[in-house]
């Protein structure tokens, strides 16, 4: 008996084999795909760069959709043995996910909001109750209802008449984030005839309830730089331009106070801020200009009775500072210190209530809640015990209140909405993430924060998340995600889909580089323009250290970045291809110099002061040195899974398959080089949450398939 067990054991065995051999064998039959050359000579500064793909700068060219669509074949004949396990992995996260969800409710002018899902469901439905959360539900908006028919559909800036009457809102069906703004009678539920196209979505009212404020889009650039007036149940032909900005480094947003008493046009680039202000009960006035801008001056502002609260770095406070002024003297030369500059603290944002103020910090690396009575009793943190954490304060929209509420979540801990009591220190949970299954147990996990020494010395920090009993052996797989730049903090978040990797073994790391303000603004300064540099040092000397820690190997060690984060990955598979297994680049930026010398394109000319103009030769040597597109060589590279999004209006399609396309002709190895691009979507991918997992099943299953490849 025990002859024929080990017999039936080999047939197994060898049964198994033969079905690798026999998918190796189909695999390698597959021919992946060869864009045709077209040399095209990019000449600038009196030299010459030449682009054989830039042909497929053209979604309206039938050749390009062409080219599109077989490399998706590609990618769906050269993975068609991990379907079962995609499958398996979408249905193992989606079990996870509480589908009857909704939010905590948050009151406002009377009537309790909710945002909530229903079972099977994809999409938000948003709702209010009147004066009790026992009152009888009002559903405002079915975005379920709206989205049939569309292969994407995203609702952005509901925005509710003071009167609670109508509601404005915007609605992207394609993915470009260019909205068309609409109001819906919220009594009637009749959606009026006025429409607004090519806006950003967000509108404003004034205190009249017949007046929204709005932004529209440049139709060529999609940069945002008109401001106009609307008047209910006119035709937007007939809208008042109030403020147009001319400077095409400079983007418009439009808001309106806490306080509910001005309505707020902001303008700013990179380096600069600058506002105007208007009474919310005049909206057929002038808006005034708060402080004029000064290129470097950096600038935002709260208002409180008679006063504005400025955040700034007025003064060289490279971590901002907190200042006060009259609310009739706006000018900087009135502004006086309520919390100085600290070389050591981050001021990363403000809260004001009637009896307090709330300041959010950040000091080495980790954000503080700092709370602050006005009748100058003593000041106090919130506590917080991890060194993973991430902590900061969500819907706060009620003035005259002692209650603060906040979000708090770990690596391992699911997130939490929680209301402090400012006045008794005491606290309620009110929500905390559920994960469904009865398998998680955040005891059964390891997070951790460490410190990677870059080749200059400095330190970088690390945060991690692993199964207990991990051995320090250099045989478990890790993926270090990164981020790096605009000075986007990247804090430690739970993430019950990340489970999936997490209890297959996986270590999970989050690598804090410069360009990112993780360890404060100088961390950001040293990480852009000709810094720039530092950042890709930086994550590739964490992934060194990973492996000199022997938490993983260059034959198990993964990278992970998305839009500035895909450039990251274009430049290590160029400088360090040898420390890793497989890289995953969402989305990614790496035509770099040809999109900078391109003012066409949306965020071209805003984003001069982050990578620098490549028109002054200086900056165009510094980019063109490591723009992963212009610096791919023939050398081996890391197995690679390549995502865009055909209606990307941050990164244009064209940049990843043209790096795909130049990739496969200069590689010299057979690891895997795939493309998958959305033919519906945009930068942000898929619209609904489900399907928006589908894209993450592919992902990790391109990790786990690379990783049974190894065993």
């Amino acid at each position: 008996m025990k002859k024929l067990i080990l017999f039936c054991s080999r047939c197994v065995i060898f049964a198994l084999l033969i079905m690798k051999t026999n998918a190796q064998s189909m695999q390698d039959n597959i021919v992946a795909p060869q864009a045709k050359i077209i040399a095209k000579n990019l000449k600038k500064h009196k030299e010459t760069r030449v682009d054989n793909y830039f042909w497929l700068n053209d979604r309206e060219n039938p050749e390009v959709i062409d080219y599109l669509n077989k490399e998706n074949a590609y990618y769906e004949n050269m993975t068609a043995q991990t379907k079962g396990l995609q499958g398996s992995l979408f249905e193992e996260m989606k079990s996870r996910i509480k589908e009857d969800d909704a939010s905590v409710p948050y009151f406002y002018n009377g009537y309790f909001y909710i945002t909530r899902f229903e079972t099977g469901q994809d999409y938000p439905i948003y709702a209010r109750k009147k004066g009790s959360l026992s009152a009888n539900e009002e559903i405002l908006f079915n975005c379920n209802e709206m989205a049939k028919g569309h292969a994407y559909f995203k609702l952005e800036g509901l925005s509710v008449s003071p009167d609670n009457k109508f509601a404005s809102f915007g609605l992207d069906l394609v993915g470009r984030r260019i909205y068309t703004i609409q109001i819906k009678n919220l009594e009637t539920g009749e959606i009026l005839a006025d429409k607004i196209e090519n806006a950003t979505g967000a509108s404003v009212w004034a205190n009249d309830n017949h007046t929204i404020f709005y932004v529209k889009q440049d139709e060529v650039t999609l940069r945002s730089d008109k401001v106009f007036r609307h008047k209910l149940n006119s035709d937007s032909k007939s809208d008042i331009l109030v403020f147009n900005e001319t400077d095409d480094t400079f983007n418009v947003s439009i808001s309106k106070e806490k306080s509910r008493k001005y309505i707020v046009i902001g303008s700013g680039s990179t380096l600069t801020t600058e506002y105007r202000i208007l009474n919310s009960d005049t909206p057929d006035g002038e808006f005034v200009v708060f402080q004029p801008r000064v290129r470097g001056l950096e600038y935002s502002f709260s208002h409180y009775e008679d006063s504005f609260y400025i955040l700034t770095n007025k003064d060289k406070a490279t971590n901002f500072k907190l200042m006060k002024t009259p609310e009739n003297k706006t000018e900087k030369k009135n502004w006086v210190d309520v919390i100085p500059h600290r070389e050591d603290v981050l001021l990363e944002d403000i809260e004001i209530f009637k009896n307090y103020l709330v300041v959010e910090e950040r000091s080495n690396g980790l954000n503080h809640i700092r709370i602050m009575p006005w009748n100058e009793e003593p000041d106090y943190y919130l506590p917080f015990g991890s060194e993973t954490y991430n902590a900061y304060t969500t819907t706060n929209i009620d003035f005259d209140t002692d209650i603060l509420r906040y979000s708090y979540q770990s690596l391992a801990t699911p997130s939490s909405v929680i209301d402090f009591n400012m006045k008794t220190k005491t606290k309620e949970i009110l929500k905390e993430q559920q994960v469904l299954g009865g398998k998680f147990d955040k005891n059964n996990y390891v997070e951790e924060r460490i410190w990677a020494t870059a080749r200059d010395g400095v330190k970088v920090p690390i945060s991690m998340i692993y199964r207990k009993g991990l051995e320090k052996n250099g045989k478990n797989p890790l993926l270090l995600y990164a981020y790096g730049s605009y000075g986007i903090t990247m804090d430690a978040y739970f993430s019950s889909t990340r489970l999936s990797l997490l209890d297959r073994g996986f270590v999970y790391a989050i690598a804090h580089i410069r360009g990112g303000e993780d360890l404060g603004r100088q961390w950001y300064e040293d990480g852009k323009l000709l810094k720039k540099k530092n950042t890709f040092t930086d994550f590739i000397d964490c992934s060194k250290f990973v492996i000199n820690e022997k938490f993983t190997s260059p034959e198990h060690l993964y990278a992970e970045g998305g839009s500035a984060g895909g450039l990251l990955m274009g430049v290590i598979v160029n400088e360090a291809p040898e420390l890793y297994n497989g890289v995953i680049a969402q989305v990614p930026f790496v035509d770099v110099i040809t999109t900078m010398l391109d003012d066409s394109i949306p965020l071209t000319t805003g984003e001069y002061d982050e990578w620098g103009n490549p028109n002054n030769k200086k900056y165009y040597d510094y980019m063109l040195s490591y723009s992963p597109y212009d610096n791919v060589k023939a050398q081996k590279y890391p197995n690679m899974y390549i995502s865009t999004g055909l209606h990307d209006s941050q990164v244009q399609y064209w940049e990843p398959a043209k790096w795909v396309a130049k990739l496969r002709s200069m590689k010299t190895d057979n690891n895997f080089l795939f493309l998958d691009t959305n033919m519906d979507a945009g930068h942000g991918g898929a619209s609904g949450r489900f399907e928006a997992l589908k894209d993450l099943a592919k992902e990790f299953s391109f990790l786990l398939d690379l990783e049974k490849i190894k065993s």
